[in-house]
């Protein structure tokens, strides 16, 4: 067993786990999509997305393409989060947090398609 394998594997499939975890709850509650949980998904996809670096492969090219667009997408997340708690004071509302779970949610996408990549690839190794 390849250890440098199995870590790529874990943070890839721990990134969209953590993205679903908050994305989980009804859209506009902001009692089901907790703060510490975005900025979880955030620094496991930022891991995820640096341990892609390097991968000289088409496969590779576009695990890092899903990679940074889950990132922008969780880090635009992030900055309506603190915008409209930090900057202009409005809190979580309902319309806020529909727009951060929204976010969160292409990131979700984009997750799910960097698990699908690894699966194909995983199926498609030869001994």
């Amino acid at each position: 067993m390849n250890l440098e394998k199995v870590v790529f594997g874990f943070f890839i499939i721990l990134a969209m786990t953590l993205n679903f975890g908050f994305v989980l709850g009804e859209i506009d509650n902001p009692e089901h999509h907790h703060v510490h949980e975005l900025f979880a998904a955030i620094v496991v996809n930022l891991i995820a997305t640096v341990l892609k670096f390097g991968e000289r492969t088409q496969i590779g090219a576009l695990h890092l393409a899903s990679s940074l667009v889950a990132d922008l997408q969780l880090l635009t997340a992030a900055g309506v989060w603190g915008i409209a708690m930090h900057v202009t004071h409005v809190g979580m509302t309902s319309e806020v947090t529909a727009s951060v779970v929204s976010l969160a949610a292409g990131a979700l996408a984009a997750n799910l398609l960097s698990v699908i990549l690894l699966l194909a690839e995983t199926t498609n190794l030869r001994r």
